[in-house]
Order: C-alpha cells, then structure tokens, then sequence
C-alpha cells in the first residue's frame, strides 16, 4: 500500500474547497449546442464542468424533448430529473433556426465558437444551410461534431435512433442478461452517455490539431459503432472460433472468479484476478487449500467451463452465509475485491463519496439545493465544477444575445415580437420555472 503521506498529498491537491479558487481548463472554450435528449446534450456538459462556455440552442416554447423525459413523470420544481444534470452550467437560448434570423444569429454565434455539437438526423443541418459545410466558411477554424445511431452516410442513414436501439443494434444487448431469458439492455442510458464521453475524446482531439496547425474540422459519431467498440473480446472470439458471445448472467467468463453473489442481507460484487487475490478469498472462506487443488490452481484452469461453474458454485453456498459487512471486513483484511450492490441511497451516505466531494450540492439561484453527481475526473490545477443547474427554455437569452453578440434591447425586443426568439411555454410540463421563482434569481446581466 502507498505511503500514509501520498494519500494526504493526493487530498491536498484536489481539494474540493479550493475548487472555486482554481481556474477552467477549457474556460476560452466557447461551444455551440443544437442538441436534442441525451446523446448529444451530455457531450457539451461534460464540456461545460471543464469550463467551456456552452450555448444551448432550443425552439423557443417546447425546447429539447429531454424536458420531458423524468421517471414516472416524476418532476422536481417543474423540472425533469435528468434535465438539471444533462443541461447544468450551460447557457439556455431559444432561437427558431427555421427562420433565416434564426439561422444568422445561429451563424453570428458560431463565429465566435471553437465547437459546433449537433445530434438532428444525418443530414438536416446542412438542409437547413447550417451544417459543417456552411458553417466552416464564415469560420474555418470551427470544430464540427455530428452524432447520431448510425452515422453519416451507410444504409441506415435515415432510420431513428435512441439508445435501446443502439444497444440492439450494437449487439450490446445480446450478451447482456441470463441465458435463459430475453436479451437486455442496460439500466442506464449507456449508449447514450459512453457516445457522449468519446464524442469529447474527439472534440478534444480535434482541439489539439487545431491548436498545431490552425485547422478546423469535421467530426462524426456513430452511437451502434462506439458500443461495438466498448464490447471488449466480441469481435476477436467471432472471428477466431466461428461462435457468437452467448449470455451468461454476471458471471465474467474471462476473469474468475468475478460474479454478483447473494448474500444474507444483500448481493454482493467478488472478484479474484491475480492468484494472490485468489489465495486470500480461499482463506477467508476458511479453505486455504482450495488454491492448490487443480482445477483451481491457475486463471487458466479456473477458466475451464466445467471448473468455473464449480468455483462459482463453492463461493456461493459461502457468501449465502454471510453479511455484505462481514464480507467486506474479509476483503480488506485478506486482499480480494469486493463490494456490495448499492443503491441511490448507499451513495448519498458514502463517507467516501461524501469526503471527495462526489455527492454534490448545488444551491441553485432557480431551483433550490439539488444534489447531484460530481465531476469526474479530478484536476489538481483545474478543477471541474457545477454552477448552476440546467435552465428554463430561452433563460439566458436577453443575456447572450447582449453580452455575446452586442445586440441592443430594441433588436432583441423585435426578435421576440416576430418570434425569431423565445422562452417557454406552460405546457407540456418541464419547460418554466418553478412557481417559487422569484422572476429574476438566476439571471445574468449584459
């Protein structure tokens, strides 16, 4: 184990107190969002907590569809769970780009933007003649992200895309689940969010060769490919023995022992990789020589069908016995990997996740105190950091239009009146602030 004073080094440099007295990584980034759900909203989020200045487009009125996505139609605050999340630390614009005004203020802000992210179906932003090819002439050096299911161009070009479907799509889904039941697909939105997180990896990419040569570009994502891509051995075990990755449950069938296993008051995470690892669960199970018998000996041997199935079986008639606490304490005292399943409510009373700052709270000017996810990863120099929760359609408008376009309070009363620009509407619900909103909390000034 590392050194008492690396640990205390380590917390000193990323303390979350001083996180406000750090400066942004990417604070001169400025990152134009016309964006719909998740898929493309949660790349420039992830953006916005390094710092750069998003503005995210919407229609004025209904705004993104995300708006009305909440569980059980559950809203806080007139707001969407996922919403004050996915939209945090962004500025909130509604613009009609169907109309050409739209569109030029569309354009006058990309002028001023490093980072154009858009997720509208393959080929409608350049129809509306603000796509990448447009675009890139009143500013060469714009870096143009477009993801979407499938791609730009291919034989599923048109077809809809949401994250179920590029689970299905991707095979993610098919090697997900029990054998003996349906395919499933993940709880989360995984293809959504693991789109977004590689869609920064290109941004940021992007960002470097540009900074070397002056040259913008143009990025796509495909959201079925990324997902093949994060299906580790998949392809490899096709091609090399003729046979498809069946299911098999939360058993890993490359790493064993690794599995969930059920415990007397919970289920629980074990794993063993390195045979060091190993010999400290057979200790803590009280059958030291397990390790020396050979079906057991190596990963290898352990990794046999017929000899997993037995180890398995041997670990779980153990843990079946014994609490998550006891087997946590075997854990730590004998070097095997453990965890037990938590839930929302194991986090929010994490002393570790509440000691680093991971259980977050946001005293929001519009909403009230939120707690939500930190930010990952963590910087000694500059720190990443919420704000402010994600906005009401159209908040920010009088703001950016003055502050980041110069234009004048007349002008910007003439979009209004011809409906070029806009805020929210009552219905459908997920739009306006909350009814305790003061009417001006919230909101910046020119």
């Amino acid at each position: 184990m590392a050194g008492e004073n690396y640990f205390k080094w380590a917390e000193s440099v990323l303390d979350p107190s001083k996180t406000f007295d750090k400066p942004e990584a990417l604070a001169d980034i400025k990152v134009v969002e016309l964006c719909t759900l998740i898929l493309g909203p949660s790349l420039p989020a992830i953006m916005s907590e390094m710092g750069a200045t998003v503005f995210k487009v919407e229609l004025p009125g209904a705004g993104d569809t995300m708006r009305s996505l909440t569980p059980f139609a559950k809203f806080y605050n007139e707001a969407a769970l996922g919403w004050l999340k996915e939209a945090r630390n962004k500025y909130h614009l509604g613009i009609d780009v169907h109309h050409e005004e739209g569109k030029e203020l569309f354009r006058d802000l990309v002028k001023r933007s490093d980072v154009v992210v858009e997720n509208v179906r393959a080929g409608t932003m350049d129809r509306w003649k603000i796509g990448y090819r447009q675009l890139k002439e009143i500013n060469p050096k714009i870096i143009y992200i477009a993801l979407n299911g499938f791609g730009q161009w291919g034989h599923y070009v048109e077809r809809p895309s949401y994250d179920a479907i590029a689970q299905a799509e991707s095979g993610m889904a098919s090697i997900t689940g029990f054998p003996d039941k349906l395919p499933l697909k993940s709880g989360v939105w995984l293809a959504d969010y693991f789109g977004a997180l590689m869609g920064v990896v290109g941004v940021m990419a992007a960002l470097a060769h540009r900074d070397r040569t002056g040259e913008g570009q143009f990025i796509e994502m495909s959201q079925a490919e990324n997902m093949i891509r994060a299906m580790d051995w998949t392809w490899m075990y096709q091609h090399q023995t003729g046979k498809g990755r069946e299911r098999y449950g939360n058993r890993d069938v490359s790493i064993c022992p690794s599995d969930i296993f059920a415990c007397t008051d919970n289920m629980m995470g074990i794993a063993a990789v390195t045979e060091e690892q190993f010999h400290g669960l057979c200790t803590a199970m009280g059958m030291p020589l397990l390790c020396e018998d050979p079906r057991f000996q190596t990963h290898a041997a352990r990794l046999q069908e017929e000899n997993a199935v037995a180890l398995l079986d041997i670990i779980r008639s153990w843990s079946a016995k014994k609490s998550c606490a006891e087997i946590d304490k075997l854990a730590q005292k004998y070097g095997f990997a453990a965890h037990k399943v938590c839930n929302g409510k194991d986090h929010f009373e994490d002393e570790h996740l509440i000691k680093r700052n991971f259980t977050y709270t946001v005293d929001d000017p519009v909403y009230g105190e939120i707690v939500e996810e930190g930010i990952v990863p963590k910087f000694s120099e500059t720190p990443g950091r919420i704000k402010w929760a994600g906005r009401p359609v159209g908040f920010d408008n009088e703001y950016v239009f003055r502050h980041y376009l110069g234009l004048s309070g007349e002008k910007i009363k003439e979009l209004k009146e011809n409906n070029i620009i806009g805020k929210w509407v009552d219905n459908p619900p997920g739009r306006k602030p909350p009814a305790s909103w003061d009417g001006k909390s919230g909101i910046r000034l020119a």
